[in-house]
């Protein structure tokens, strides 16, 4: 990189937006852009293989390794934040699954001072960013470049006896919990292409990285970005251990994450002036609620023994391990081309609950996130989370260099609301494994155990057991209030010539994974850029299960 290069757009962030606003801005060859990565190359099995991603997720070469501060309603325990440091970010290391949450998560957004981005306005974009190869209604898109599959079709027994037992329970089957109905129990999708990770980079970057006007930096440090009269100008990288600066003509845009994109404002000075100054940064703007608001998604794992030897759990020693690679890499096809959660649910933790608010991810073995068995023999567990949390963290820089993480505290559990939505987790998912569907494979209980039954006893369980779903968002929150840091077409707050456009400026979390959603941000933003918009789509109702009153959607009634 040579010095006083200067660019059209400097994009900050190769993940899941970074590189969907790269190729999209990019279409334009009159435009150059920079994308600049901190990571490297995405060209590894262990990423292209749908169940490696545990992997990934663990390695230190993929992954920056966050931690946060000891969780104060977690009995103190420090939480892993592994966000992505590679060629499509965290989209490179995530879990695959395919959720853009609920249809009123986004007018939700739009009350809470995002303008325009109810789901209307979102939902074209959903279709834009979609290639759906099992579904085909008014709610899937399929001319996109992010390929929707089904890993292997349920083909173990177990995950449809899950959804007949969620029947027997008395909740409903759903067809497309991304369309007209989530609540329910159904099959589960995965951004899967022909058996390799349909991640930002392989969906929109592979196809694209040899345009003459798009230049891919990687294993490049963004240190601050760089104002002048509170105009962004460029930004300062480090890059084979020397600095350089480069230049924009146009936009900085920032796309590091709900950790990544509220530190480096902080650390270029813009942020809560009094936190900057303690942590000796010159304050180029004050910006309050930058890392403020932090929300996530806790899950834990149900896990019991299975009656019959058909599990994952006899596939992970290393002849099984190698077997099911060698047909991976051969074919692309069997234990190796799925992410192994395709059965799912989502139901309402209580009466009156207006959306679902718990989710469900079936996985037919009981495995931990490094791909080990949980136990000696056969077992299977029934990953379980409330989604709609009102316990609110922060992320604060606490020093002026980059290198050094930020300090992160999730707040975890920190309000009644949060601890009476897992308390509903356990009880109603027993009721569920209860059911006469699970009755031919369902043994001992692992975790919780039978006599785990009062409030405080499933509160004492999920403090020690619970684990984090990898979902940080909402750092950098869309609104005008004062806690906010964009506007709705994603401009920070007080300066000029940038913008940021990842997971952090959703106002509140999403009832479900965030790669969809954050995708979408990134394609709309796009086109917000370019002075180009879809027209919303027109959807006259979607499935909930109490008639309420909504401004851009009618509800169904049950």
């Amino acid at each position: 990189m040579s010095e006083n290069q200067s660019f059209d757009y400097i994009i900050i962030g190769s993940g899941s937006a970074g590189a969907i606003v790269a190729a999209r801005l990019s279409e334009n060859k009159h435009i150059t852009v920079l994308l600049i990565e901190s990571g490297g190359s995405d060209n590894s099995i262990f990423i292209k293989m749908p169940s490696a991603l545990g992997i990934p997720m663990n390695t230190k070469k993929f992954n920056w390794g966050y931690k946060s501060e000891p969780e104060k309603h977690l009995n103190n325990r420090i939480m892993n934040c592994p966000r992505g440091r590679v060629l499509g970010g965290s989209s490179s290391i995530n879990g695959m699954v395919y959720v853009r949450g609920n249809p009123f998560d986004f007018d939700e957004w739009e009350e809470s001072g995002a303008k325009g981005w109810n789901y209307q306005n979102c939902l074209p974009y959903f279709k834009k960013l979609e290639s759906h190869k099992i579904l085909n209604s008014d709610f899937t898109g399929h001319e996109g470049p992010v390929a929707v599959e089904a890993g292997n079709n349920m083909a173990n027994p177990l995950y449809q006896a899950f959804i007949d037992a969620g029947v027997e329970a008395g909740y409903t089957k759903t067809q497309d919990y991304n369309g007209y109905r989530q609540e329910g129990f159904g099959q589960k999708f995965m951004n899967v292409d022909a058996g390799v990770r349909a991640s930002s980079s392989y969906a929109y970057l592979r196809p694209i990285k040899h345009r003459a006007n798009l230049k891919i930096l990687c294993k490049s440090i963004v240190t601050r970005i760089l104002f002048k009269q509170k105009k962004a100008v460029g930004v300062e990288i480090l890059t084979k251990n020397k600095k350089h600066i480069i230049s924009t003509n146009k936009e900085v845009i920032l796309s590091t994450g709900s950790i990544g994109s509220p530190h480096l404002l902080q650390v270029s000075g813009i942020g809560c002036k009094n936190l900057l100054t303690k942590s000796k940064i010159e304050v180029i703007h004050d910006l309050p609620g930058v890392g403020q608001n932090l929300q996530d998604h806790l899950e834990f794992n149900f896990q019991y023994r299975c009656k019959k030897p058909i599990t994952l759990n006899s596939k992970v020693n290393i002849f099984q391990k190698s077997m099911i690679g060698m047909r991976w890499l051969l074919t692309k096809k069997g234990l190796g081309s799925s992410n192994h959660f395709e059965a799912c649910a989502f139901i309402r933790s209580k009466a009156g609950v207006k959306w679902p608010d718990i989710q469900y991810h079936f996985l037919p073995g009981a495995i931990t996130y490094d791909g080990s068995s949980a136990f000696q023999g056969h077992g299977f567990q029934v990953h379980v989370g409330y989604n709609k949390p009102t316990s609110r963290g922060t992320v604060h820089a606490i020093s002026p260099d980059i290198s050094t993480h930020p300090k992160i505290s999730f707040n975890y559990l920190s309000t009644e609301n949060d601890r009476e939505g897992f308390r509903a987790c356990v009880r109603l998912t027993r009721e569920i494994m209860s059911q006469s569907s699970m009755s031919l494979y369902k043994g001992e209980a692992i975790q919780p155990k039978d006599d785990v039954i009062t409030d405080e006893q499933i509160d004492a369980f999920v403090r020690a057991s619970v684990d984090s779903a990898y979902h940080p968002s909402c750092t950098c929150k869309i609104g005008q209030d004062k806690t906010s840091v964009v506007d709705h077409e994603l401009k920070v707050h007080g300066v000029k010539g940038l913008r940021v456009i990842d997971s952090s400026v959703f106002p509140t979390i999403p009832n479900g994974n965030l790669n969809a959603p954050t995708m979408m941000v990134a394609e709309r933003a796009s086109d917000m850029i370019k002075n180009r918009a879809i027209e919303p789509q027109e959807i006259t109702e979607v499935f909930l299960h109490k008639a309420v009153s909504y401004t851009h959607l009618r509800a169904h009634e049950t």
